[in-house]
């Protein structure tokens, strides 16, 4: 927590104690003296005193903020986005608004938010976990109009944004990714390019003049065959999401951050990438966006029963090594 932040409503500045205590002492004086400049001095003091307090709150009170642009938000990674602060006084111009939140990297300070006027501020969000995250309160802050009183105000947002499973950083995940993707083309070279190399799920987009009849019968779904050329740049992708009893719940989510690393690290080098989940195939060719596939990663849950998918012999496959029924195509 910032030194300005704090959980009551109002409180005293150490410019606005220094203020109220030689105010206080002013107004004895008035007292044991009966001069009246003392207690025009008072009277004046006291009053900007309460001025300071009608323009905070009345300032604040009609503060509204909403989630504007947000770009791709990753778990453990600060994402640009915008934040809409709109004034609806009539009267009261509001100076030096500091926003915070759970959400936000760090503190935003608005200079001015005139009457009447939406502001639009760019902010960076910061989100712990991967999956839907919800924005419910954006706290604001305000000195103004003479620094007395620091005044605070919880603001009600409503904005949803799926978060994206953690990147892992270091090396282990590019060798990973570049002694497979090695293993892979050495053994495109063997065969031309119209035989017959593996079989993988339908992704939305396939052709199906590329389906394998016989092999889709008898699993009760769509089963597709590529060719050796069709698997030059392409990796297959499978995530087993049984989480066995000897498992725990970071395991599983580590095991989600190294799938997606390895899925970006694809991407980025030009394959062609299929990420098969159960009951459910997503795949993006070379130069598309592979956000479908991160989205669906961040959105998948644990299961506790075993499930079935068909592995084949070039299929990456990320599992906690419980037992399950993922079957050899």
């Amino acid at each position: 927590m910032s030194a300005f932040e704090f959980n009551g409503v109002v409180r005293f500045t150490k410019v606005g104690t220094v203020y109220l205590i030689a105010t206080v002492i002013l107004a004895i004086s008035a007292i044991n003296t009966g001069n009246n400049a003392l207690y025009i001095g008072v009277a004046l003091m006291l009053g900007s005193l309460l001025l300071s307090g009608m323009a905070s709150k009345g300032g604040l009170k009609h503060l509204h903020v909403d989630v504007g642009a947000m770009g791709e938000v990753w778990a453990g990674r600060a994402g640009r986005g915008t934040l809409h602060v709109r004034n609806a006084s009539r009267l009261w111009n509001i100076r030096d608004v500091v926003l915070t939140s759970d959400v936000l990297a760090e503190p935003v300070l608005i200079p001015l938010v005139g009457r009447r006027q939406t502001v639009t501020v760019e902010v960076s969000f910061l989100f712990r976990k991967r999956g839907r995250a919800h924005v419910s309160a954006v706290d604001s802050y305000t000195r103004y109009p003479f620094g007395f009183f620091l005044k605070k105000r919880r603001l009600p947002v409503t904005s949803e944004v799926v978060v994206f499973p953690q990147l892992l950083g270091g090396s282990a995940s590019t060798e990973r990714f570049r002694s497979t993707s090695g293993e892979q083309t050495s053994a495109n070279r063997a065969g031309t390019s119209s035989e017959l190399h593996s079989f993988r799920d339908y992704a939305r987009g396939d052709s199906l003049r590329h389906v394998h009849w016989k092999k889709s019968a008898s699993l009760g779904r769509w089963i597709m065959k590529q060719t050796d050329a069709e698997s030059a740049k392409a990796v297959h992708v499978m995530v087993d999401p049984c989480l066995p009893k000897h498992g725990s719940p970071d395991d599983f989510e580590e095991m989600i951050a190294a799938a997606a690393t390895f899925v970006w690290h694809a991407s980025r080098d030009g394959f062609d990438v299929t990420l098969s989940l159960p009951r459910a195939t997503f795949r993006a060719r070379d130069g598309e966006a592979a956000s479908p596939l991160f989205r669906a990663l961040a959105l998948v849950e644990p299961a506790y029963e075993p499930v079935h998918q068909v592995v084949d012999r070039h299929t990456v496959l990320f599992t906690l090594g419980g037992q399950h029924d993922a079957k050899s195509a």
